[in-house]
């Protein structure tokens, strides 16, 4: 019995350790994409930007603003139309990923936007110096320079999203955190509640390591 129950127990936590894996991926490439638009946006028109427009700045940024001050469990809920509409239903592991990414889009967009600011201005000056357009500019000297900025901002992004992710298995998400909740509280399973958060701890130290090699080598 006790062999059958490890199996068993060892069946279910594989489950929903690559429903957990499939949410962050793909709501971590969907959030990278649409945040970097807005970040773009946002380092143009800044005030110390290429071609700043206050006005376009400021909207861009109150509209961040706000995203970010949602808590994801009310996000949770208050896209549940929405998410019915993208993917055809409300719950799930699929239905996860819209409001997942919807909640890590002005995290990102954010921290994009500071690391591509916090380029030198003197290497700036000295592109538009050599007849560099707006252009190059951005993508030769913005991007280029923020790029180990932006890692680090990403595995933020994914460790904030595994978090979330175990957040969204209380509403059906599946995944790890569906899990801990099902058999872990409400069946009084502590060796699932103990092992599920294991491997969340675990699962995190691993993207952080990756995270900093990659740093010091892009550095």
């Amino acid at each position: 019995m006790g062999i059958i129950s490890t199996t068993g127990m060892t069946k279910i936590i594989f489950d929903s350790l690559g429903q957990t894996l499939y949410m962050v991926f793909w709501s971590t490439v969907f959030s990278v994409i649409l945040g970097f638009i807005p970040a773009v946006i946002m380092t143009l028109t800044a005030p110390d930007g290429l071609h700043p427009i206050r006005w376009v700045y400021e909207v861009l940024s109150f509209i961040v603003n706000v995203f970010r001050s949602f808590p994801f469990i009310i996000l949770l809920v208050i896209l549940i139309p929405f998410t019915r509409l993208m993917v055809g239903k409300a719950i799930g592991t699929t239905a996860s990923i819209v409001p997942l990414t919807i909640s890590a889009i002005p995290f990102i967009a954010r921290v994009f936007e500071s690391s591509l600011r916090e380029t030198d201005h003197g290497v700036i000056e000295a592109a538009r110096s050599f007849g560099a357009s707006n252009l190059q500019i951005l993508l030769r000297v913005y991007v280029k320079e923020s790029i180990p900025r932006m890692l680090n901002g990403i595995v933020l992004l994914v460790i904030s999203l595994i978090g979330y992710s175990a957040m969204a298995g209380t509403v059906g998400g599946g995944g790890i955190g569906d899990i801990a909740i099902r058999y872990g509280y409400q069946q009084y399973k502590t060796d699932y509640l103990v092992v599920c958060s294991v491997i969340l701890i675990i699962f995190v130290q691993i993207i952080q390591m990756i995270g900093n090699r990659m740093y010091k080598q892009l550095s």
